[in-house]
């Protein structure tokens, strides 16, 4: 995974952070379980590394397949 160190933001110090994730599609709710990604704590900007972004859209109802008709 990706080591971020400083936000490309504010240039503030980033942490990793592993928690479950909520994010919401046209007004459904899911849920990511143990999503890794960064987070500055000083201006709280997420930064989200390209495995994060896959698991993202594996559980998101914005990349389900629709069923053919």
């Amino acid at each position: 995974m990706l080591k971020i160190t400083v936000c490309p933001v504010c240039g503030g110090k980033v942490r990793q952070v592993k928690e479950d994730w909520a994010g919401e599609f046209r007004g459904q709710e899911y849920r990511v379980p143990d999503l890794e990604y960064y987070i500055c704590e000083d201006c709280s900007e997420r930064i989200y590394p390209h495995e994060a972004i896959k698991k993202i859209e594996a559980y998101s109802p914005a990349f389900q397949v629709a069923e053919p008709v």
